[in-house]
């Protein structure tokens, strides 16, 4: 039994050594216009998959279909989804094509709510999605999730309708510094 545990521990530590030494190497391409190997690429998707069902299980979702909400959704996925992500009728970019994994299309399927809401307010390493959650309470990030579940029915025209309906992001209104532009000059009156 000990020559047993020995042999595994040496086993052990020549893995660890030598998975250490092929990432120091720098060997591997990461390189975004360098597709994964097939088993890297799997390892990752079933990674991804399972770690944002985990992740999302217990999420409750509240009621979705309150119009006010979708139409939020509308102007939030507008401002901050569309480069990535497309909307209907809308044609492949100059940046969709440079990102690996490339983002899905949202306008053709309709995501779980509860990994959607995951997904937007956490984000995903290594990818371009960002955590829009730093930003953005979960009343936004819901109405997007709501808006998200009516995308895949609408055609361009009804798209288009429901954005220019749509209320404005109130975050655009902010630099990059994350000041308010109207408070600050507001203050500056006072």
């Amino acid at each position: 039994m000990k020559r047993l545990i020995i042999t595994f521990a040496i086993l052990c530590l020549v893995v660890i050594v030598g998975v250490g030494a092929f990432v120091w190497s720098g060997v591997y391409n990461i390189g975004a216009d360098d597709h994964h190997t097939k088993p890297v690429y799997a390892l990752m998707q079933a990674l991804r998959e399972r770690s944002i069902e985990h992740h999302a299980k217990d999420i409750v979702v509240p009621n979705l279909e309150d119009p006010q909400l979708i139409l939020k959704g509308a102007g939030q996925y507008a401002a901050m989804c569309t480069g990535c992500h497309l909307a209907p009728g809308m044609a492949e970019n100059e940046m969709r094509p440079g990102l690996y994994p490339k983002p899905p299309q949202l306008s053709k399927f309709r995501p779980d709510p509860r990994e959607a809401f995951w997904v937007i307010k956490h984000g995903i390493k290594m990818s371009a999605m960002p955590a829009w959650g730093s930003s953005h309470d979960d009343a936004t990030i819901w109405s997007m999730v709501a808006f998200l579940q009516k995308l895949p029915d609408m055609t361009p025209a009804q798209y288009k309708d429901i954005v220019a309906k749509a209320p404005p992001d109130e975050d655009m209104d902010m630099d990059m510094s994350g000041h308010d532009h109207d408070a600050a000059e507001h203050a500056h009156e006072q």
